[in-house]
């Protein structure tokens, strides 16, 4: 067999790298959030807006999507760990410092909702409303829908442009809604609010800014306590104060079939925490103590962030 001479043998070997590496896709390193960006759990975003049918949306018993984990806002940058092909689309794994918690699943985003790069972007910038600012921001949001994992109470219109319902599918208000996750949960009324400066998810508000001392207070000693957007809260849920009568949530209740985002008594939302949950100064005591309890978090003072 006659040999192929080396330099031949070379550039033969090199046309046929390069050929394959033009075959395969370029995976970029980076995006950047160009409209309000779903992340969810899994990477299925067919399967869980409009699954096999193109008409159904993926709930739970309650009418939540538990896939969801949270609304990345306009500018969140993503370090893209995989690819994956869906359609004619790419759903991308990712890590965000905008969502820095840890996961046995791995996040999910669409390629459309965001512009990809190779250079590592900026963080997204991030400023403080003024208090009144917030205030007013939290009450603009009264009789929103409660939907988990969301922080745009007026939804994303993208979902339903890239998630179509079947052709022909009568989509009600309610499912629409639904599906462009019009709506917010507790720590999601907050980030909302705050233009997406507080953390997203309750497991951090427990410990962000101060504690205000209450261990061992009664109810009377701890409304005295509180200030304008005090937290009180603990692993799973999070009001807020909006003066010395009136806290604000958004709340899930499958059972009584409250839902949603509404402004209540100071004073009543005290006495019904305190039947199931006692005052605490640290929330690390609940662990290690074992029990159930909550804390008020200090976070804005008159001069800014605590």
């Amino acid at each position: 067999m006659k040999k192929i001479p080396l330099p031949l043998f070379t550039l033969i070997l090199s046309l046929l790298v390069a050929a394959t590496c033009a075959a395969q896709p370029h995976t970029p390193l980076y995006a950047v959030s160009v409209f309000p960006t779903p992340v969810l759990n899994i990477p299925g975003f067919a399967a869980v807006f409009g699954g096999r049918d193109g008409k159904t949306l993926r709930l739970d018993k309650c009418g939540q999507i538990r896939e969801m984990e949270f609304v990345a806002l306009p500018g969140t940058p993503f370090h893209i760990e995989e690819t994956f092909h869906q359609g004619n689309t790419f759903i991308y794994r990712v890590t965000t410092d905008d969502y820095p918690y840890p996961t046995t699943k791995g996040y999910f985003i669409d390629s459309r909702f965001v512009k990809t790069t190779d250079d590592p972007p900026l963080p997204r910038p991030r400023s403080l409303p003024p208090r009144e600012k917030v205030i007013g921001n939290l009450l603009a949001a009264q009789g929103s829908r409660y939907v988990w994992g969301g922080n745009c109470r007026a939804g994303i219109p993208q979902i339903l442009a890239f998630y179509p319902p079947a052709a022909g599918f009568p989509i009600v208000q309610t499912t629409a809604d639904l599906w462009q996750l019009r709506g917010v949960d507790c720590s999601g009324l907050l980030y909302e609010a705050t233009d997406g400066f507080t953390p997203r998810n309750t497991s951090a508000l427990v410990n962000y800014g101060a504690p205000v001392p209450i261990a061992g207070l009664d109810t009377d000693r701890i409304i005295r306590l509180l200030k304008p957007l005090d937290l009180l809260a603990w692993a799973g849920h999070v009001m807020i104060v909006i003066d010395g009568q009136r806290i604000i949530e958004s709340q899930m209740d499958c059972h009584e079939k409250r839902d949603g985002v509404r402004v209540r008594p100071l004073r009543e939302a005290l006495i019904e925490i305190r039947k199931k949950r006692v005052p605490l100064d640290d929330f690390t005591a609940a662990t290690v103590r074992g029990v159930k309890g909550f804390v008020i978090r200090r976070w804005y003072t008159a001069d800014g962030l605590k």
